[in-house]
């Protein structure tokens, strides 16, 4: 279905926002026209230095932003610049990869699943004491929640109905994405292909990754059986070091997947959804033990480390798919399958956002479009106006705790 191109800027309602560009390339995969084939018609504002694709996903005119640099910095300013070009914009979706709590409060979660976003946690965001961290979590430190018309959106994923839609709509249109994929000369054709059963391990959390077999290491920190690892270790995958698979955890529906899989059931490979509390930060998470102490004391279901950033800045959601689960035994094998379910979970959530009527002045009943100009730098964080070169902590103002 072949449509027009909006007349302006202000006819930009989504955003989709990426820190990696393996995740751009996902998003790329499920847009059903660009507006930008023969060069950039939109502009942008003075001061906005994102770079923007332009298209349509659905019924939808989204705009499409990769950012610079992984981090909540990084995407606290392309928000805000983003939101002093594109002034119309309801929802934002951060799409992308992200490492999951595989037992917690979201369930049974496995790779390749993705986890949408309730609330976010500045998880990393406190007070370093000799003996412990304290995360600040006042009413005035904490994020806001979302606005009521996300806040509905968000409900109706709560319900039986809506969550099975979703997950079979995030199914048919991965299977749209592999298929389009595999015909592009510059995409693999296993780019995006499931990676199997096989190759989703869950350790036990305190089974550390470090060399095992390898004659090579002769690492005190390998062959002592204590907490460090050598550096080679750690950039090693398990193959590699003969992580035992004695040491994996059974759990019930990766072992359904199993038998679908064996069967030649293409749904194997179809994720299921979750939404939850999800953790950001500006470190990578690879420690199953703190991993599931933040867990437990946060509620929290993944970590990710670009949701602060964005949260404060526009109408925001995220959407992660999953590629490992913030432990030891990290590897990038899962990501680019964990960044196609995401995007095509973002299409999903696309398809069931309603569009609101707009007047003649092209606004919304009852609004009216502020100019550009009224548009600052800053964005809102608990309640207080930070310029964007100070980066998300809530903090920054008063860089002294009390």
């Amino acid at each position: 279905m072949a449509s027009t191109p909006p007349s302006s800027r202000d006819d930009f309602e989504i955003a989709i926002i990426c820190a990696l560009p393996k995740e751009y390339n996902a998003v790329s995969l499920v847009f059903d026209q660009f507006w930008d084939d023969t060069g950039d018609r939109y502009g942008r504002a003075a001061g906005d230095n994102n770079q923007y694709t332009t298209g349509r996903i659905g019924k939808h005119n989204v705009v499409l932003a990769l950012l610079p640099h992984m981090g909540n910095v990084n995407a606290a300013t392309a928000a805000a610049s983003m939101r002093s070009s594109y002034v119309a914009l309801k929802l934002a979706l951060l799409v992308g990869v992200c490492g999951a709590v595989p037992l917690g409060d979201g369930g049974e979660i496995l790779l390749g699943d993705v986890v949408i976003s309730k609330s976010v946690v500045q998880y990393d965001f406190g007070r370093q004491y000799p003996d412990k961290f304290v995360r600040k979590d006042t009413v005035e430190d904490s994020f806001s929640r979302p606005n009521q018309d996300v806040r509905s959106l968000l409900a109706s994923f709560e319900t039986d109905r809506v969550i099975e839609l979703l997950e079979q709509r995030t199914a048919d249109f991965l299977l749209e994405l592999q298929e389009k994929a595999a015909k592009k000369r510059r995409i693999g054709k296993d780019t995006y292909k499931y990676p199997g059963t096989a190759r989703d391990t869950l350790f036990e959390p305190a089974y550390r990754h470090k060399h095992r077999t390898s004659p090579t290491c002769i690492c005190r920190d390998c062959i002592d059986d204590t907490d460090p690892i050598c550096d080679e270790a750690v950039e090693r995958v398990c193959d590699d070091l003969g992580c035992q698979e004695s040491h994996a955890l059974v759990r019930e529906r990766l072992e359904e997947k199993r038998e679908w899989e064996q069967e030649g059931n293409i749904a194997a490979q179809n994720p299921a959804l979750h939404v939850g509390s999800v953790a950001s930060g500006d470190t990578t998470m690879r420690s199953a033990a703190h991993r599931d102490r933040i867990a437990a004391q946060e509620h929290v279901v993944a970590f990710e480390m670009e949701g602060a950033g964005v949260w404060e800045a526009v109408p925001c959601l995220v959407a992660k798919g999953v590629c490992d689960y913030a432990d030891c035994h990290k590897n990038k094998r899962w990501q680019n399958f964990a960044a196609a379910t995401a995007a095509c979970t973002a299409k999903a959530i696309l398809e069931r956002y309603i569009q609101t009527d707009k007047n003649q002045n092209g606004a919304a009943p009852g609004q009216s479009h502020r100019p550009r100009a009224s548009y600052g730098p800053s964005i809102q964080f608990g309640g207080h106006n930070h310029g964007v070169q100070t980066g998300i902590n809530h903090g920054t103002v008063n860089n002294t705790f009390h």
